[in-house]
């Protein structure tokens, strides 16, 4: 298949925006979707890119930088042609244009009616159509039988239909469909679904390697190990991999390979669908986190076009990945959705980069728990110093403004995890914030610091000074219910020196211990950071 072929296909509707005959000659060997602003080190030498643009800012001052060094990142990767959505714009840019102009890269036009999914699926029919056997002359998969997997992949066929078909005439032993987080989603007839902490560990790792001693490329070994779908996605949670349930003879590793190759059709059918869904999570995740408050119809549409029932109950999540400047957090996110639960979600992204979940549920606290089951499999995809946090927030039965409010809870509740340090549980819950210590646990650090420093530092500064002890005896008066008796008793001094170090505080932080406000404050105060 050559750029060209992409004008004959009438029923896509694609428009030439730029492009000279002698690049319309160059050969396509896939097609990825994308919406980072630089997906050089994703992409494959002849591919041809799907952006739906969201990266692209026209009211920017560097409007036509942008686009420049998208283009350059395309033209370092070597692509065929990039095909432009106009359905975020409503029209290719001009800038666009000319920045693909200058480096050389063919432009097509996608109108606002026709998905990336129906694009990609007319351009793997051409290309699995072209299909030939390997250079070496031995086909991995035998021409009967992959002509036979590909009509069934294009008459719609279930995963789990083709997987059984494939091991059935391929003989290759039971194999299961597996995701990033050790998810099945398909198992060949007659066997069991393997356990997903077995399957993590023979998965290949962003690097390449299994990280259970496998591998992600050659002949596979005797030991079993996951192979990976297709080209590596953007993310280390948006692939799909092939696990083979016993050990591979070397005569079956050639055909388990060519198997994982022609099952990329599928796993390339369910990435357009989950880039169009994305798409309009996108803008509810938009409207939720605006200044201004949206319509509560113009969210109730934004909340039918993510395919959500319009009066089931919601519970909103938000996920983040520290470290990572990448838009990795919406597919981890979306990922441990699918595996942790069966019920209906969107996921989009705010306006920072973190990933926004809309999840149709009853129970909040049930959707955390199967979170937190799944999350350690999904953080194990990443190095230790990029930890993967969550929030989730209450249920919403009402008007879909609640989610608003919702979702800053969620968000709230995120903080209060990622504050517990890296060793604690990296997935929070708003029903959870119910003391006084879980609150403040969420207060930006800056603000905790600044509020401690303001009450307690003059405590901190008598006791540098003249080596009293007036922070710990606040802490123990408190600790004790404000009870001078037993506070005299646990510090081992007479209760008249409490008398006198309690006054001491009280003048130096001017609040009254009498008062419960003023307790309260300096309580707030000693749970804002370390003595």
């Amino acid at each position: 298949m050559i750029v060209e072929d992409l004008l004959r296909v009438e029923d896509l509707r694609l428009g030439l925006a730029w492009g000279p005959p002698e690049l319309l000659a160059r050969q396509v060997t896939g097609v990825t979707s994308t919406d980072l602003q630089d997906p050089a080190r994703y992409l494959q030498p002849g591919e041809l890119v799907l952006s739906g643009l969201v990266w692209w800012q026209p009211d920017h001052p560097s409007a036509a930088a942008l686009a420049l060094r998208f283009a350059t990142s395309l033209r370092s990767a070597g692509v065929a042609a990039l095909l432009a959505g106009e359905g975020t714009h409503g029209e290719v840019p001009a800038g666009l244009v000319e920045a693909c102009r200058v480096h050389g890269i063919p432009l097509f036009s996608v109108p606002a009616g026709t998905s990336f999914r129906a694009v990609t699926d007319r351009i793997y029919l051409r290309l699995w159509g072209d299909l030939q056997a390997r250079s070496d002359g031995a086909a991995a998969v035998p021409e009967t039988a992959r002509r036979e997997l590909v009509e069934l992949m294009y008459a719609g066929a279930p995963a789990g239909v083709v997987l059984g078909r494939a091991v059935s005439r391929l003989g290759c032993g039971p194999c299961s469909l597996v995701s990033a987080s050790g998810r099945t989603i398909a198992t060949s007839p007659g066997a069991v679904d393997p356990d997903p902490e077995a399957v993590r560990r023979a998965l290949p790792t962003a690097g390449g390697d299994a990280s259970g001693g496998g591998a992600s490329g050659g002949d596979l070994p005797l030991g079993s190990a996951a192979l990976a779908i297709g080209a590596p996605g953007e993310s280390p949670f948006d692939g799909w991999y092939l696990y083979p349930h016993t050990d591979a003879a070397a005569g079956a590793a050639t055909v388990l390979h060519g198997l994982a190759d022609l099952l990329a059709t599928l796993w390339t059918r369910t990435r357009a669908e989950a880039a169009d869904s994305r798409r309009a999570a996108g803008r509810l995740a938009a409207l939720l986190t605006a200044d201004a408050a949206a319509h509560p119809a113009e969210l109730a549409e934004a909340v039918a076009s993510c395919g959500l029932p319009p009066n089931a109950p919601l519970v909103p999540v938000v996920a983040r990945i520290d470290g990572v400047d990448a838009p990795w957090a919406a597919d981890a996110l979306a990922e441990a959705l699918r595996a942790a639960t069966g019920n209906q979600f969107a996921v989009g992204a705010d306006e920072v980069g973190r990933a926004v979940a809309v999840v149709v549920c009853d129970v909040p606290d049930e959707l955390t728990a199967r979170l937190r089951e799944v999350w350690p499999r999904l953080q194990a995809r990443l190095p230790d110093r990029h930890l993967l946090r969550a929030g989730v927030g209450p249920r919403g039965d009402g008007p879909r403004t609640e989610l608003a409010a919702g979702l800053k809870q969620a968000r709230y509740a995120l903080e209060v995890a990622a504050s517990a340090g890296p060793r604690a549980c990296s997935v929070g819950a708003s029903s959870e914030l119910t003391s006084l210590a879980a609150l403040v646990r969420g207060v930006p650090a800056e603000v905790a610091a600044a509020f401690r420093r303001r009450l307690l530092e003059p405590l901190a500064e008598h006791d540098r000074s003249t080596g009293g002890a007036l922070l710990s005896t606040l802490v123990t008066f408190l600790d004790h219910d404000c009870s001078w008796a037993r506070t005299a008793e646990s510090l081992h001094v007479h209760v008249n020196t409490v008398h006198y170090r309690i006054r001491r505080i009280e003048e130096l932080t001017d609040r009254d211990l009498g008062r419960l406000d003023d307790r309260l404050d300096l309580r707030a105060a000693l749970l804002c950071g370390p003595a």
